[in-house]
């Protein structure tokens, strides 16, 4: 398959909304004819998706704001440009641990990503709608609707 050259203008890219103010951006994946999948995703302060792992080696590079890596229970402070590299398997999220927002550049080695979250087990399509609402935090209180007698 030949791969035609693009520049994508990052205003235009469709956002994936994670829940708890986290958004995923994608710039390549196998419907883009891509053989590799890349993006980036913008946590709000305080803002980080489950621990999971992938099916893939996985290379995040932090772009803005300050990050906590946490790496099979170990866990790294991260500034913008410090790389984390992740062999496929390992436990894995990032957590914003800044005073603004943090993003990070993501790339995976293959086009077919599955994400497994730790707590659950469940794995999953990357980005699919299961992948989206896994990611959610629960609700808490005020994120019910409210109940009338």
């Amino acid at each position: 398959m030949t791969i035609e050259s693009r520049v994508l203008a990052f205003t235009t890219l469709p956002v994936f909304e994670r829940g708890g103010g986290v958004q995923t951006m994608l710039f390549s994946n196998k419907e883009l004819g891509a053989h590799i999948t890349s993006g980036v995703t913008r946590f709000p302060v305080g803002g980080s998706i489950p621990l999971h792992y992938h099916n893939c080696d996985e290379q995040t590079t932090v772009l803005e704001g300050e990050a906590e890596a946490e790496i099979d229970g170990r866990r790294v402070r991260m500034r913008p440009y410090d790389t984390a590299v992740i062999p496929q398997g390992r436990h894995h999220r990032f957590h914003n641990v800044g005073t603004g927002p943090m993003m990070i550049l993501w790339v995976y080695n293959i086009t077919d990503v599955t994400r497994t979250f730790v707590e659950t087990g469940e794995t999953v399509p990357h980005l699919s709608p299961r992948d989206l609402a896994a990611s959610r935090p629960p609700a808490g209180p005020s994120d019910r609707p409210e109940r009338r007698a």
